[in-house]
């Protein structure tokens, strides 16, 4: 019979597929992290500040293994969602006491009628520019 003869040897053939799909795979992790950082850092400029601790209580949390990865991004702070939904009226009442009093008050009142807060978004642009910089990080990627 005439022609090429080739030959594949399967552990060297596993061994190179081995190696591309690590090479993948830590590019899509360091373009999953940078973009990742992009958001966090978009998050904080936009986060309102009071007393710092909402912008400083943003970050991302990366978790997983050698080839399936994630990384989850907001903040632990339990009114991060009144801030970026913003809220309602409501009726505030005391939880312990009889009555509410702040520095300021003319005298202790059963109730107060809040008038709600506006939204001021600061996760939902920064999900918004991912796509963006997830295109921006990737093309460096060859």
């Amino acid at each position: 019979m005439t022609g090429l003869d080739y030959t594949v040897r399967s552990t060297d053939f596993q061994s190179g597929l081995r190696a591309a799909l690590d090479r993948i795979s830590g590019m899509a992790r360091e373009v999953t992290t940078q973009v990742a950082e992009d958001m966090v850092n978009t998050a904080k400029s936009l986060a309102p500040v009071d007393t710092g601790r909402l912008r400083s209580s943003i970050q991302a949390v990366p978790e997983g293994g050698r080839f399936t990865f994630r990384i989850t991004i907001g903040t632990n702070v339990t009114y991060a969602s009144d801030v970026e939904y913003g809220t309602a009226p409501h009726v505030i009442t005391p939880k312990d006491k009889k009555a509410l009093w702040w520095p300021g008050a003319r005298h202790p009142v059963a109730k107060v009628n809040h008038p709600g807060t506006r939204a001021k978004p600061f996760m939902r642009p920064a999900i918004a520019q991912a796509e963006a910089a997830l295109r921006r990080h990737a093309q460096g990627i060859r």
